[in-house]
């Protein structure tokens, strides 16, 4: 499944950082841009849909019986999903016989992910899906007001997202802000992850939005910047600034 979005202003010239240059990629959505691009051909469009209906490991042999298409043909294709990131391997012995004389393990193909998505600019729905559902859990589990469960659920995913990362920067852009540097040691924010949902619920998705960046501020270690509020921003409510120095 492939949802790509336009963005006008960035298409049009206009707004901050639109110098004519290709808009920056994040590595995240680049790799998602190629497993996109690797369903292109109709022949692996047809091999990770069999994967998909069968929910289960299949040889190639298998799966020429369930596409129809010669299993000599199936070789190339598949190790370009492999390649791509759509498809496992995994190898083991088919049948009831084991040990000695009971052939070689067989090679197996297996969905490496149950969905292809990818949006230009970035955009992270699911994350912000995943955030919500999670804290409606949280309201109902612990009876707390939803927006206190939502903050400190959408902080400890920004945390969790900054420890993995390690900086703040990497956090940014491997969740799609697209960070460029301010010029004074901080980063404007020139996409938001929630674009649509921010449009239409403002409130909550900027909430939302703050607490995840507060997190992974945290998360990183990174104590030389904080996260301020920019609701009259062109892309993202907030933006990272840099903490002024003591003087000495």
């Amino acid at each position: 499944m492939s949802d790509v979005e336009g963005d006008s202003a960035r298409s049009a010239g206009t707004g901050p950082g639109s110098s004519g240059a290709p808009p920056h990629l994040s590595a995240n959505l680049t790799v998602r841009l190629e497993s996109v691009a690797a369903l292109g051909d109709p022949v692996r469009r047809d091999v990770y849909q069999a994967l998909q209906r069968s929910g289960d490991a299949l040889t190639r042999n298998q799966l020429a019986e369930l596409t129809g298409i010669a299993a000599s043909t199936l070789l190339f294709h598949l190790e370009k999903l492999v390649d791509a990131g759509l498809l496992t391997v995994e190898f083991r012995k088919l049948g009831e016989r084991s040990g000695p004389g009971s052939g070689r393990p067989a090679k197996l193909y297996r969905l490496a992910q149950a969905e292809v998505a990818a949006s230009i600019p970035d955009r992270r729905y699911d994350l912000a899906a995943e955030l919500m559902a999670a804290a409606i859990d949280t309201s109902i589990r612990d009876n707390t007001a939803i927006e206190q469960a939502l903050t400190q659920t959408a902080y400890d995913a920004g945390h969790r997202l900054g420890v993995e990362a390690g900086s703040m920067e990497g956090v940014l852009d491997g969740t799609g802000y697209e960070p460029y540097p301010d010029g004074e040691g901080g980063f404007l924010l020139h996409n938001c992850p929630f674009h649509r949902l921010s449009r239409s619920h403002a409130e909550v998705v900027c909430g939302l939005n703050g607490a995840l960046l507060t997190g992974a501020l945290e998360g990183s270690g990174d104590a030389e910047h904080a996260v301020t509020p920019d609701p009259d921003g062109p892309y993202c409510c907030a933006r990272i600034t840099r903490l002024a120095q003591p003087s000495i």
